[in-house]
């Protein structure tokens, strides 16, 4: 059947799907809708799109926030893990400082007492003098830097049951040296230097003596001789003690007693001039370098101990260094650190004990640095000392005598446990 002529459905099923088109034209999103297509566009207010945009902005300022947020806290995290770890490696530090040689010996990680073979390089020389034995022998090889403990060769000689004898003299050797190796070179002839001789810090006139005879070959006699009249080097003292300056020497074989003492005089001289000492006090310096070359051991403790002689007598306080009671009982060659009652009691002009200031002379040939030390003590209000480690020469300072009577404690149980080894 024809449509009518107006367009209107002419039967229900057409007005059915002409209905169903309509609403599924109604029902098409305006974005979709052709910008040519018939029909009124959809139209969003400006408020709404400005509303979406401030929503957006609190989201990315949210996200901002909150990955700030992680970060700072993973920094924290990061930072206290780093503090722990610190602590950690510092406790352990502390325990390894006190406790290595424990904790090595608990582990089996024990450092070697002796250098490799093969290792040893350049050139030293060694002096024995008369009366040194393995154990002596053995510390003035490490402090030469020959071997690599104190003990390294005295133990070598003990394990390997051997006793030889040891000639006075300079004897040329190499450093890092096996114990083994410089045994052999002590004993060969060949390394011994027949006109040197090594006089080390803290020798007696004596002494040295002994050690000139020994390596240049003077008969003991002549040098004895050339040191009994100092005025005839224009030192004004009862003796050279003092003067012989320590150092390595060597002299021409037709040298004379008297060149070879002048030239050791006149080395003290330039000693004393270059630490800018006074002609008047050369003496009174000497002395008070003699006592400190004699008591201290490390280079620092030098300044330390010539602060507390110059405390001792500024407070009217005796002395009391062993060194010189030691030397003015003929006591200062046994080994020992302590003095017997006999010498600290003894009336000599030398012992501080019973004197008043500085004992009547020097008591050693001082070095360089304890002339320095007489010239320059450090600043401290000390008044006592004691050598508590004697192996390695550590020393404690004190203000008081209470201080001191602890310091003697650490130095009494060390040399309880070491068997009373240069106590």
């Amino acid at each position: 059947m024809a449509s009518p002529a107006d367009g209107t459905p002419s039967t229900r099923r057409e007005a059915r799907a002409a209905a169903q088109r309509a609403h599924d034209a109604a029902r098409v999103p305006a974005a979709n809708v052709s910008p040519h297509a018939a029909g009124p566009a959809t139209i969003v207010p400006l408020e709404d799109l400005f509303a979406a945009d401030a929503g957006a902005r609190a989201r990315d300022e949210r996200d901002r926030r909150d990955r700030r947020k992680s970060r700072t806290a993973a920094w924290l995290v990061f930072g206290a893990i780093l503090a722990l770890l610190g602590g950690l490696a510092a406790a352990g530090f502390q325990v390894w400082n006190t406790y290595e040689d424990d904790i090595r010996g608990f582990m089996g990680w024990e450092e070697p007492k002796d250098y490799d073979a093969g290792t040893a390089t350049g050139d030293v020389t060694v002096t024995i003098v008369t009366g040194d034995t393995g154990s002596s022998i053995s510390r003035t090889l490490f402090e030469s830097g020959v071997t690599k403990t104190a003990d390294a060769f005295y133990d070598y000689l003990i394990s390997s049951a051997q006793d030889p004898t040891f000639l006075p003299g300079v004897y040329s050797l190499q450093q890092q040296m096996t114990s083994a190796a410089a045994l052999d070179a002590l004993l060969d002839p060949a390394n011994k230097r027949e006109d040197t001789a090594q006089l080390r810090e803290g020798l007696t006139v004596e002494q040295s003596l002994r050690l000139l005879a020994d390596g240049i070959g003077l008969p003991l006699g002549d040098l004895e001789a050339a040191v009994a009249d100092p005025s005839a080097y224009g030192v004004p003292a009862d003796s050279l003690e003092g003067w012989l300056f320590p150092a390595t020497y060597t002299f021409d074989p037709e040298v004379t007693a008297s060149q070879v003492i002048r030239t050791l005089v006149d080395r003290t001289r330039t000693s004393l001039d270059a630490a800018g000492v006074a002609v008047a006090d050369r003496q009174q310096i000497l002395t008070v370098a003699s006592i400190i070359q004699r008591e201290a051991r490390l280079e620092d403790d030098f300044y330390k101990v010539s602060r507390v002689i110059g405390n001792r007598l500024a407070d009217g306080m005796k002395l009391q260094m062993d060194s010189t009671a030691q030397f003015g009982f003929d006591e200062l060659h046994d080994g020992t650190a302590s003095s017997s009652a006999e010498a600290l009691a003894d009336q000599n002009p030398w012992n501080t004990y019973v004197v008043d200031g500085l004992p009547a002379g020097p008591i050693s040939n001082p070095g360089d640095i304890a002339i320095d030390a007489a010239m320059h003590p450090a600043d401290g209000n000390w008044l006592y000392f004691v050598t508590w480690n004697m192996d390695t020469g550590e020393t404690i300072f004190s203000d008081t005598y209470a201080e001191h009577e602890k310091a003697i404690a650490q130095w009494d149980q060390w040399c309880a446990v070491n068997d009373n080894r240069g106590c």
